[in-house]
Formats: C-alpha cells, sequence, structure tokens
C-alpha cells in the first residue's frame, strides 16, 4: 500500500485546519494551544533509558511524559512555525532512538508499549516532515521502534480488552510511520476481533463476545452485568469510565488512523461506537450505572471524546446528544488534557469540518 503522511492520527487537512483557527484566534483551539504551550512539556528535555522496567512507576513515568512532550512540540512547531519546539521534539525522539527494550517480562510491557508507542509515533509522523530531521535519525528511530516495540505489541495482551486496544493504537500508528503493510493490516484484524469482545451489541453472536480463554464463561469475561445493552464496554462492571474510556479512545483512534490511510473501519462498527459513547457519556453525566451490581462512574474525565463525536456527528450527520453534552460541559472545560495515549484531543480533532477519506 501507499501510505500518506502526516496519516496517523493527525491528517495534514485536519492540522492545517487547526493551524488556521489558531492564526484567527478561534476557540477552542487557541486556547488549546496556549494550554500545551504553558505546560511543562513544551519545555521538557529528554529523560532517556536504554532499557524500561516498565513496573518501575518513575522510569514508566519519564517514558510517558517524555512521548507526550515530544507530541506536544510536534504540534506546537506545526501551529506556530517556531523552530524551537521542532528542535526539542526531534531531541527527544533521537534521544530515545538508542532505547534497546521493556524488562519487566509482564503484560505490563506490552501495556507501557501501547500508550507510549500510540504518541512517539504521531510526534514522529508529524515531526518527518521537519527538514533538520535527518533521514538517517528517521531510519534509527523507525528501526528501534520495530526492535523494542513490536515485540510487545504484536501479541494480544491477556489482561483485560482496554490493553490489546491500546497495544492495536500504537501498532497501526507505528505502521504508518514505518510504513509497514504488515503491521498495519495485523492491527486492522486486531481490532475487528477485539470490537464484538470489547463494546457490546445485542445483535452479535454470542460467540464473537468472549475471547478470553476462560471456558467461554461471557458472564465473567464481562464482569457480570445486570442489563446486556448495546454500547456496554467489557469493563464497564470493573470500574466504569476509567478503563472504559480510554479503551474507547483508544478504538477510536485505531479507526482514525485508519480513515487517513483511506481504510474505513468508522462505517461498519458505526452501531458499536455511537452506542458506547453515548452509554458512557449518559453514564457519566448522571453518575449512575444501572447497567451492573456494583460498578459506579468514574470522576475522571480524560480528553479523548472528540475524535469520535467529530466522526459521527461532523462528518456523518448522527446526533450523539449526550456525547455532545459530556463534551461542553465536563471535557472541554476540566478533562485532563494529557495521560497515557490521550492527548489534546480537543485540539487536534474539535469540529473539523467534513471530509472524505
Amino acid at each position: 500500500m501507499t501510505f500518506v503522511h502526516p496519516g496517523s492520527l493527525n491528517s495534514k487537512v485536519s492540522l492545517d485546519f487547526v493551524k488556521e483557527q489558531i492564526k484567527n484566534n478561534k476557540q477552542p483551539w487557541t486556547a488549546e494551544f496556549n494550554t500545551i504551550k504553558n505546560s511543562s512539556f513544551a519545555l521538557r528535555k529528554p529523560h532517556a533509558f536504554v532499557t524500561i522496567n516498565s513496573k518501575n512507576d518513575k522510569q514508566a513515568s519519564e517514558m510517558q511524559n517524555d512521548a507526550i512532550a515530544a507530541y506536544s512540540q510536534a504540534l506546537l512547531w506545526y501551529f506556530s512555525d517556531d523552530t524551537v519546539y521542532a528542535n526539542r521534539a526531534i531531541a527527544i525522539l533521537n534521544a530515545w532512538s538508542s532505547f534497546d527494550g521493556f524488562t519487566s517480562g509482564t503484560d505490563q510491557d506490552k501495556l507501557q508499549a501501547g500508550w507510549v508507542g500510540a504518541v512517539f509515533a504521531p510526534a514522529a509522523e508529524i515531526m518527518r516532515s521537519y527538514n533538520l530531521w535527518s533521514l538517517p535519525e528517521i531510519r534509527q528511530f523507525q528501526m528501534m521502534l520495530k526492535k523494542s516495540f513490536y515485540p510487545h505489541l504484536l501479541i494480544a495482551s491477556s489482561w483485560n480488552g482496554n490493553v490489546d486496544l491500546t497495544q492495536i493504537d500504537a501498532l497501526i500508528s507505528i505502521a504508518v510511520f514505518n510504513e509497514d503493510e504488515n503491521a498495519f493490516n495485523l492491527a486492522l484484524k486486531r481490532i475487528e476481533k477485539r470490537n464484538p469482545a470489547y463494546f457490546y451489541l445485542t445483535s452479535e453472536s454470542k460467540k464473537l463476545r468472549d475471547i478470553s480463554g476462560d471456558g467461554n464463561d461471557i458472564n465473567h469475561f464481562w464482569g457480570y452485568p445486570t442489563k446486556w445493552v448495546d454500547g456496554l464496554t467489557q469493563e464497564t462492571c470493573r470500574d466504569n469510565g476509567h478503563h472504559s474510556q480510554y479503551a474507547l479512545g483508544s478504538a477510536i483512534h485505531v479507526a482514525e488512523v485508519a480513515w487517513n490511510q483511506g481504510v474505513d473501519i468508522y462505517s461498519k462498527n458505526q452501531a458499536r461506537y455511537v452506542a458506547a459513547l453515548e452509554l458512557l457519556a449518559s453514564q457519566l453525566l448522571s453518575n449512575k450505572v444501572d447497567t451492573c451490581k456494583k460498578s459506579s462512574a468514574t470522576k475522571s474525565r480524560y480528553n479523548t471524546w472528540e475524535i469520535g463525536y467529530n466522526h459521527y456527528h461532523n462528518r456523518m450527520g448522527i446526533e450523539l446528544p449526550f456525547t455532545k453534552a459530556l463534551i461542553e460541559k465536563e471535557i472541554r472545560p476540566y478533562s485532563q488534557r494529557a495521560i497515557w495515549n490521550l492527548v489534546y484531543e480537543t485540539l487536534t480533532h474539535a469540529n473539523q469540518p467534513k471530509r472524505l477519506p
């Protein structure tokens, strides 16, 4: 296949649209841009390690923050043309080019590789157009991702589905940056398998809904819900809104990356993703989870609803009233802007113009 660049989480059309809004002091983009500009990520220098023990919280946090900083600085450069940010971004990417791998020996490595890879790759994808990031440096970063991240992304985690979705998010973005068709197609196969096992649709076969390998005990796998409704997630009854929120964000990321490469995951999963967005948004707004015996809605709000809403509402014209209300009342005012693989999505994807893939 012929890959489009930039074309992981951000396309040139979407980046240029946001750049124009900031130039004209439009909201919410200008305020979000200034939030990044005034954050510690705008000034951050690399804290690279040769290896990472993913169970070491300090090491894991430093790596995650470096990835977020590289992406933040890449966005700042693209939107401002200030090469100070470009040089800071490539300094971080180059520092991590010598990274040799994850060492905890558990599925925490897979989760860490997902969180970090899903942010490093979009940062690198933006920076590949910067003429002072040399081709040898780009190649070295690509090889590092292949050597050190692929081993922890190519095989699905045996933990809850949020981990697999995060892995797939990283895998498809890295595949675009590396121009790796095999990895790209593997990500598409993985998301097709995971979707029915994470986002419930009453219309689907029971066999599709349990890939846990524990004897097809669907009730156990889904946390013993009291109501089986469209949009229920595999972790709604675990800790609704926490893992469910960033799992949904990861799945939508995969669809957006594929869309930017001319592959439409969104349409096939429209009923699934719209139901999941609306159900979870309604539960967070009401702080009630009547689909489970014990679970309650989390107070955490992550900046990860804009991409799904932008596609289904702005591009496709579908009404998502609960998602819209959550974005306007809670996500834009006070959501956590940068955590794990959920980073500044109001800036990059709010109110994008309708366009074809």
